[in-house]
């Protein structure tokens, strides 16, 4: 991988894990335990792989909480 390549890989990661950090505040989960976020997420990715009725009906919790179609 190019020097350049790097960099863009590397600044493309930061902006993501700034993203995902602002999704933890708009859900005000900001002065929560890491230990606790890192449970519940772990938690969620087990229950959303046997249950699809779960991911739709969080998909639309999202979607009304950014207001438009929640990428």
């Amino acid at each position: 991988m190019k020097r350049g390549e790097t960099s863009e890989a590397r600044k493309k990661d930061t902006r993501d894990k700034i993203e995902l950090g602002g999704l933890i505040v708009k859900a005000g989960l900001r002065l929560e335990k890491r230990a606790l976020l890192l449970g519940a997420l772990i938690d969620l990715t087990e229950r959303l792989k046997s249950d699809e009725r779960e991911r739709a009906r969080l998909t639309a919790i999202g979607v009304k909480a950014f207001g438009h179609d929640g990428q």
